[in-house]
């Protein structure tokens, strides 16, 4: 490199610049002073510029590119140097006329043209004087025209105001410069160095940051201070701009910044995770795409996983959000979305299985095996909802196993029992902290096919909370005309319930909602009778107690005998939960005996059972005797199956009042009065004389007063009791009776009839007296479970009597 020549700047007039010099001054009052006393020529070659406007002192780079312009300043540099600049109108115009142009320009010096590589010349110029173009004189080859000196009006030096509004404008500049960060620090000691007035303004007003018309304006100012203050106005919107745009910026860059910041911590933490062995989120975001391009999904859903991937991409990891978008894709991706379990058919096969788990329920048995054939025939068919209702331990729940092994489907059971919060069911929207899907869409995402058996356990246990009513989210889940499309809150899609087989049970049907009772077909599964849990005991539980306490068949052998003593003896049930219990316990005594060594009886007694159990407990159950006038036993059904109670009745002097206690509810005392007025309706026919209504009071109890007991079966027992009492009459020997009675003399039907005949056998009672609309029930019930039972069907309230009382009066009778 050349060693640069400088110029002294003190020395320096502009004219003087050669073309060796490498610095280009900044005018001094001097050169301004001479500049203003040079005279103008009365001719100038013109060149429009395009898109700058040139100010008096101000030095500008010029890149020419048209012909004309090419042309003027060669011929211009080798002679004179001196040439009017004037901006065009239409910055648009190639070849600008006369009319194209502004009429006020600057005369311009050449200072130095240069050729550039592209084949432009670009030509540094210098602004002496402003003047205002006279006349066109040619076009061609270049325009020249007449010109005439503008006249410049400027306040004295001593004008305290303009110098103050100098001094702003030199302020300002200063700022700007410091603030914008396009403009280079070195222009603030151009700035701090001019010392002409005139020359800072326009050399301010060249660099503004505003149009070409703006320019133009400015320059057409002839007073000095008024393009001052017009100057100053431009920079202070100028600097407005310039804060609003840097605080602006500031706020991108913090943003900026801390998105990097957070790029830079994220792209470490992948790199540590990858050199750990572990997957970065790219990588898992990829292999869910994989996973959703094997599944078997609709369009709708396909492209809803798209979205919500694509969703998850633009996450931060580090939010919040971002574990619950991924556990939401997870899930999509985890359901078994049209995956189905192929449905075996072989019923023969199907009916051994529910036989070899379930003794008895042939009722059950049969429904299902007729489902079986129907969808066998079909192909196709909406699974039904079937409901399995009756007592507890009568084998509802485990049905369901043998149904899901039966067809060869996966098993899911869910347990609704004290359910409150509706959220269980359909699941939480994912908005919520902690949202997860409903307990449906989980378990069939743990069975892996979308048409498992489904056991919905203790549906009539199903409470109302402050959350929701989830028996009324039931309705969807169990109508097979809805459930094709079960909305789930956190899936915010539709999943096809159709196919799943759903089980429910229930050992009430009054707590059932009436509209969720609707959709279910009840399949009504009664209590066992002695014989089939003496069965139920010997091929089923006493292998798998044996089995859970390490022992075998050569250890323990229970006989139907001893086995019989323990169902009557030790339980209370119409299922064979208890059962199970007690032969538990039989089995811990022998395992006991086993581990300490001693000896004991393989082969189990009478005695073994009263040993290991104790005392039998049950025996109040049994009935008792008829020396008593007012007893007559009943029979009841209750949640755990039948039973049979007594009705006792006693007479004391008084005012022909009736009281009644037990924990009776409102219809059984109802049909307590009806049976007393009945018989006050008919004293003559039944012997009694009236006056006893009068003289005594009549009391009817039922004992266990702290049972709750309500309905209307026990009507015949008490009017048969309080006959007896009236007459001290015998009741017969071993019977029993259920059925209601009306004011006119009938005896109507009542419900529950297998399990009261079962709680009959147990107690060991001989004839049951019932209505005759009731033999019907009768004929349902199998002829082995009705051996040794005698059956009287009545109308009348005269036929109970009739077959219930004996003509002999009982011991110790009295005298009314």
């Amino acid at each position: 490199m050349t060693k640069s020549k400088l110029i002294s700047l003190d020395k320096l007039s502009l004219q003087d610049l050669k073309d060796e010099a490498d610095l280009i001054p900044l005018m001094t009052t001097e050169d301004e002073d001479a500049m203003n006393k040079e005279e103008l020529p009365t001719t100038l070659p013109i060149l429009p510029l395009r898109n700058t406007v040139l100010f008096p002192g101000v030095v500008i780079p010029i890149t020419a590119g048209r012909d004309k312009s090419i042309k003027l300043i060669n011929e211009t540099n080798k002679s004179g140097k001196v040439i009017g600049v004037v901006s065009q109108i239409d910055e648009s115009k190639e070849n600008p006329g006369p009319k194209d142009i502004n009429s006020i320009g600057t005369v311009a010096q050449i200072l130095r043209v240069l050729k550039m590589p592209d084949g432009n010349t670009t030509v540094i110029i210098q602004g002496k004087k402003r003047f205002e173009v006279a006349e066109v004189m040619t076009t061609d080859p270049y325009m020249t025209a007449t010109i005439r000196e503008v006249a410049e009006a400027r306040p004295a030096k001593e004008n305290a105001e303009f110098q103050e509004i100098i001094s702003s404008i030199k302020e300002l500049a200063l700022t700007i410069i410091k603030d914008s960060p396009n403009i280079p620090s070195e222009a603030a000691f151009a700035i701090k160095n001019i010392e002409s007035s005139s020359f800072l303004i326009n050399f301010v007003s060249s660099n503004l940051n505003i149009s070409v018309e703006e320019k133009q304006k400015l320059l057409e100012i002839n007073d000095l201070k008024e393009r001052a203050l017009e100057t100053l106005r431009y920079m202070n919107v100028e600097l407005q701009k310039l804060s609003l745009r840097n605080d602006i910026q500031s706020k991108v860059e913090s943003d900026i910044s801390q998105q990097q910041r957070e790029y830079f911590l994220n792209q470490q933490m992948k790199t540590i995770q990858q050199e750990l062995g572990g997957n970065s989120n790219e990588a898992e975001i990829e292999e869910m795409r994989a996973r959703s391009k094997s599944k078997k999904w609709k369009k709708d859903t396909q492209k809803h996983f798209d979205k919500e991937l694509t969703k998850l991409q633009r996450m931060n990891p580090q939010v919040a959000e971002f574990s619950i978008q991924k556990n939401y894709l997870d899930l999509l991706l985890d359901l078994p979305w049209s995956q189905f379990s192929k449905d075996k058919f072989d019923l023969k096969r199907a009916k051994k299985i529910l036989d070899r788990d379930h003794y008895g329920l042939d009722d059950v048995k049969k429904r299902i095996i007729e489902y079986l054939a129907v969808l066998k025939l079909r192909g196709d068919m909406k699974s039904p909802i079937l409901c399995l209702y009756g007592p507890p331990g009568v084998g509802k729940t485990s049905l369901g196993k043998s149904i899901a092994e039966a067809l060869g489907r996966e098993y899911v059971r869910m347990s609704l029992g004290g359910l409150r919060d509706e959220a269980e069911i359909r699941g939480h929207r994912k908005t919520y902290i902690g949202a997860m899907p409903g307990r449906i869409i989980k378990s069939l995402k743990k069975a892996g096919t979308s048409n498992p058996v489904f056991v919905l356990d203790e549906i009539d246990k199903l409470s109302v909370g402050s959350q929701g009513d989830p028996s009324s989210a039931m309705l969807e889940v169990l109508d097979p005309e809805q459930n094709s499309e079960f909305y789930d809150n956190f899936l915010e899609l539709g999943y096809d319930l159709s196919k799943v087989m759903f089980i429910a049970t229930s050992n009430s049907m009054g707590t059932i909602q009436p509209a969720l009772r609707d959709r279910m077909e009840i399949i009504n599964v009664t209590g066992y009778t002695i014989e089939e849990k003496v069965e139920i005991a010997k091929a089923h539980l006493l292998p798998k107690q044996l089995k859970e306490h390490g022992l075998t068949k050569k250890h323990l052998q229970i006989a139907k005998p001893q086995l019989e003593k323990i169902v009557e003896g030790y339980t209370r049930e119409s299922g064979v939960r208890g059962l199970e219990k007690q032969i538990a316990k039989m089995v811990r005594h022998a395992a006991m005996r086993i581990a300490m060594e001693e000896e004991y009886t393989k082969k189990v007694t009478n005695a073994t059972v009263l040993e290991a159990l104790g005392p039998p407990r049950m025996e109040r159950n049994k009935y008792e005797n008829n020396d008593v006038a007012g007893v007559v036993t009943g029979l009841a059904w209750t949640r755990v199956g039948g039973d049979i109670l007594f009705i006792e009745s006693i007479l004391s002097k008084g005012k022909g009042t009736l009281t009644m206690t037990g924990n009776l509810g409102k219809v059984m005392k109802e049909s307590a009065t009806i049976a007393l007025e009945y018989i006050k309706a008919n004293a003559e026919k039944l012997g009694l004389s009236t006056e006893i209504f009068e003289k005594y009071n009549v009391h009817i109890h039922v004992p266990e007063g702290a049972t709750p007991k309500d309905g209307p079966s026990a009507g015949i027992t008490m009017l048969t009791s309080l006959v007896s009492l009236f007459t001290q009459r015998k009741v017969k020997k071993s019977i029993a009776m259920t059925g209601e009675i009306t004011l006119r003399g009938k005896v109507l039907p009542v419900g529950g009839i297998k399990e009261k005949i079962l709680a009959a056998k147990r107690a060991r009672i001989k004839e049951i007296l019932l209505c005759e609309d009731n033999k019907r029930d009768i004929e349902e019930i199998k002829p082995e479970y009705l051996k040794g039972l005698t059956f009287h069907y009545v109308k009348e309230m005269s036929d109970v009597l009739d077959l219930a009382l004996t003509k002999q009066k009982v011991k110790n009778s009295k005298t009314l």
